[in-house]
């Protein structure tokens, strides 16, 4: 061009171009083709002074073509504009140029410029004489990188990863800056001072060191193995991450993501999360495993101490020698103490206990032994905790410690779906009504005691102390009791429950205890394997019967009752009261199944007389048919249908149940007598007449007397009662 020249020896660039403006436009360009690949960005750099003339403005421009050569059209081929104001005086002019619009391109081209010309632009006034050094282009993708992968590190943002400053303003900073991209905590231990909240994903190289009143709130990638890696620790992961869950109205529930947490030593939930000591909105542990390791720290602490027991207190021990050793939660044991007793709560001051459940017997002053089991999840801290549930969880105890012990009042835990595995004592545990409405659903209890004898057993699945308790579709093996149930209103369906072991003529135990007279019950579509269910008042602190309605309101219905290896003695459904006086009272026993294998039993039903008998002369309601009996001599019905066959002749015939009424009851009513064939006299005369019935005949009242108005004989059907 006539108005370009090459200047050999400038002072300022050595060799340089000379260019005189002569177009409102002058275009200067590289006219080789500069290749841009996607995600690659650009660089272009001139400097330039003015010599003489008219001073101009001066801009980064370019060229944009395509595959084929052709110019790529609809995007901006210019950077920004710079005036040189001064002769001789070096200005540098810059401008980005790539295929994404990112901060800090100036020339966005997309995807389909694939080269382009780079050079300059000269504009303003004409006739000026200006000196331009070599055009740079460099690759500085790198500058980009951060913002092409979506992090925010925050480093960027003051934060030092000496594990002692004070971090939190600094990642607050990093969260606000994120917008939507990852938050990067690099390698480092870094403190946070105060309670942090992050809106944006976050990615963990390095760690976090909180105190245990401050939380960290991760409502874009709330998780376990979030938390895992934020503190380097799976069990303070975790105690943090259900520290956010009761903390943040994001997340309804921790996913543990299928991650197996090793846990050892006791969780103490409540202490996780030092601002509640109650909660009542819905939240739920599920998709994991908390497997205990073995150590010292799972040791059952036991008590031997003095109190005293009052009845008309029935649910406190007083003048509690070293009461402050005691622990809340400890299983309580002694003379007149039921099954399954906790200490729900203790006041230090006054010397008192408040216990779970009343004792049946222990008036006065006696030792007491405290059993303090040690649990995988312990929420016993908790005043109250309410529609908390762990959904496809294991609580893997390996034979160290038992699972879950509850709070101590609450409504509507549940647990759908867990596994309940090796529990040394205990499976979960209520140590008051915690359990209010407890759903268990879908869940396996698997014991560690299965090598054991039955009567060597220790362990149990579950006790629940309040009311409307739903235990439906649960497998549990080789406990000593599968559940022990307190309260009233209960659902006990389609469980499979076993106990036994090879033993001949073996001890078997309950596997379902009713803990209370009014149980209002219903117990269906099981299968009793091997074990009982129990129905006692162990837990009334007056066990003789004065008021109320007693043994009542229980229907156990179209279960499957298998037995083995059995002694004679074994039954399916036991009544053991605690006091005298007690009667059945509303109970319906109709389409079980029961069968004894490899030695037959006497019966299905028995009173255990313990500790006193039923009055069977008080019985009302009581339904016991269609029931099918396999290897079990006494037939129980109540309608029972006998026949009794007169063959001499007399005025009274007496008609024997034969210990076929239920639980050896008495023959208290009679719905009819029906002639099967004629009634005849001594002469062979047919006789239309009808006897009057005397009940409760015999030395054991089970007998009924026919009366009738002269000698005859024959035979007839009598549907007899155990209740009226």
């Amino acid at each position: 061009m006539p108005n370009a020249a090459i200047v050999v020896a400038d002072a300022d660039f050595a060799g340089c171009m000379e260019l005189q403006k002569l177009q409102s436009t002058q275009k200067l360009r590289y006219m080789g083709k500069t290749p841009l690949l996607p995600g690659c960005y650009l660089q272009v750099k001139a400097r330039i002074k003015a010599v003489s003339g008219a001073l101009p403005t001066v801009r980064i421009a370019g060229w944009a073509g395509d595959d084929s050569e052709s110019h790529v059209g609809g995007v901006t081929e210019v950077g920004g504009s710079t005036t040189l104001t001064t002769y001789g005086s070096v200005v540098e002019v810059t401008a980005i140029v790539g295929t994404g619009a990112r901060t800090g391109v100036d020339m966005p081209w997309g995807r389909a410029a694939t080269y382009g010309h780079m050079g300059l632009d000269l504009i303003g006034p004409n006739g000026g004489v200006v000196r331009i050094d070599d055009i740079e282009i460099t690759d500085i993708t790198s500058a980009f990188l951060r913002d092409m992968l979506s992090v925010v590190d925050v480093l960027d943002y003051g934060a030092v990863g000496d594990n002692a400053t004070d971090n939190t303003a600094a990642f607050e900073a990093a969260d606000a800056a994120a917008d939507g991209r990852q938050i990067l905590v690099p390698a480092g231990r870094f403190f946070l001072g105060d309670t942090v909240s992050l809106n944006n994903p976050v990615f963990f190289e390095g760690s976090l060191r909180m105190a245990t009143n401050k939380m960290l709130l991760l409502r874009k990638n709330f998780d376990f193995p979030s938390y895992a890696a934020a503190f380097d620790n799976e069990e303070l992961g975790f105690k943090k991450a259900f520290q956010a869950l009761l903390n943040s109205s994001d997340h309804e529930s921790l996913d543990l993501a299928g991650r197996m947490i090793t846990v050892t030593e006791p969780i103490d939930m409540q202490a996780a999360v030092p601002n509640r000591t109650s909660y009542s909105t819905r939240r739920v542990i599920r998709n994991g495993q908390l497997a205990a390791s073995g150590g010292a720290a799972w040791d059952t602490d036991t008590w031997t101490e003095r109190a005293t027991y009052n009845p008309s207190d029935p649910r406190t021990l007083t003048n509690v020698n070293n009461i402050a050793n005691i622990a809340v939660g400890s299983l309580v044991e002694g003379s007149g103490v039921g099954r399954e007793i906790y200490v729900r709560s203790k006041n230090i001051g006054t010397g008192e206990i408040t216990l779970s459940a009343p004792l049946y017997d222990a008036s006065g002053t006696q030792k007491f032994t405290f059993k303090d089991f040690k649990y995988i999840l312990d929420f016993s801290g908790f005043s109250a905790l309410s529609k908390f549930g762990m959904t496809e969880v294991e609580l893997q105890c390996n034979s160290h410690c038992s699972a879950l012990r509850l709070p101590a009042a609450g409504t509507v835990f549940s647990l759908d779906h867990c596994f309940i595995s090796r529990p040394k004592d205990r499976g979960i545990t209520s140590i008051g009504s915690g359990c209010q409405g407890i759903l268990v659903d879908n869940c396996q209890f698997l014991s560690a005691e299965e090598p054991l004898d039955v009567e060597d057993r220790t362990s149990v699945g579950l006790n629940v102390n309040a009311n409307d308790a739903k235990l439906r579709n649960n497998r549990v093996t080789k406990f000593r009791h599968f559940a022990l149930l307190a309260g009233a209103n209960k659902t006990i369906t389609g469980n499979h429950f076993f106990q036994g072991d090879e033993t001949a003529a073996g001890v078997r135990t309950a596997g379902l205890v009713l803990a209370s007279t009014y149980c209002a019950t219903t117990v269906s579509d099981n299968y009793v394997d091997n074990c009982f269910i129990e129905w006692t008042n162990e837990q009334d602190p007056r066990p003789d019967f004065n008021t109320g309605f007693s043994f009542s309101s229980l229907s156990i219905t179209d279960n499957v009752f298998l037995s083995s290896h059995v002694a004679p003695w074994f039954s399916y459904i036991v009544v053991k009261p605690y006091g005298t006086g007690h009667f059945l009272n509303g109970v319906s026993i109709s389409g079980n199944k029961f069968r004894s294998i490899n030695g037959s039993i006497d019966r299905a039903d028995r009173v255990d007389t313990s500790f006193s008998d039923l009055d069977f002369g008080r019985c009302k309601s009581v339904f016991f048919e269609g029931n099918t009996f396999h290897g079990i001599t006494a037939i129980v019905a109540s309608p029972l249908r006998v026949r009794h066959v007169q063959s001499s002749n007399s005025n009274t015939w007496t008609v024997q149940t034969s210990g076929n009424l239920p639980f050896e009851g008495n023959a208290r009513a009679v719905d009819a007598v029906t002639a099967i064939g004629p009634i005849r006299n001594a002469s062979g005369t047919f006789r239309y007449v009808m006897p009057y019935v005397q009940l409760e005949q015999g030395s054991n009242d089970d007998q009924i007397r026919l009366n009738w108005g002269e000698s005859l004989r024959g035979e007839v059907q009598v549907v007899v009662r155990v209740d009226k």
